[in-house]
């Protein structure tokens, strides 16, 4: 378990990879997000994307359950205030493999139990960066002042 005393400026990880497929691109934006480029592929075609793409809400989805099968499970974490400097860098595709890079970029104490970890958070698709965004998350103090 890593806790909020545990975590170092600087340090990096790398978080697992995931395949984009079209049939899940278009179910999440019939449902969140339903414009033509992200439901219909012959539209999608038409329009400046060129062809289907997904939802920047479905590449920030995909992100956070890589960050959580690859790292948040095994961190003491309270959750999130909330993400800085959110940008969808290039569209995401069908095929596209994802990946998802960390760094901790800041840390201040928050409260008795809880410390806050800025960590700059980047999504690659097929080695192109997709998503970037600095999350704000509350971890755990090992020791409670």
């Amino acid at each position: 378990m890593e806790y909020f005393e545990d975590v170092r400026v600087g340090d990096t990880g790398e978080h697992g990879s995931y395949e984009v497929t079209a049939a899940e691109i278009t179910e999440f934006a019939e449902r969140y997000d339903p414009q033509p480029f992200h439901t219909d592929p012959e539209a999608a075609a038409d329009s400046p994307f060129g062809g289907l793409v997904a939802s920047g809400w479905h590449t920030a989805a995909m992100t956070m359950r890589l960050l959580v099968d690859g790292h948040l499970s095994d961190g003491a974490t309270r959750g999130a205030l909330g993400v800085d400097e959110l940008r969808w860098r290039r569209p995401v595709r069908p095929g596209d493999e994802l990946t998802v890079t960390t760094e901790i970029v800041d840390k201040d104490d928050w409260d008795d139990e809880s410390g806050l970890v800025s960590v700059r958070i980047t999504t690659e698709a097929d080695g192109e960066e997709a998503l970037s965004m600095v999350g704000l998350v509350l971890y755990e103090r090992r020791e409670k002042r």
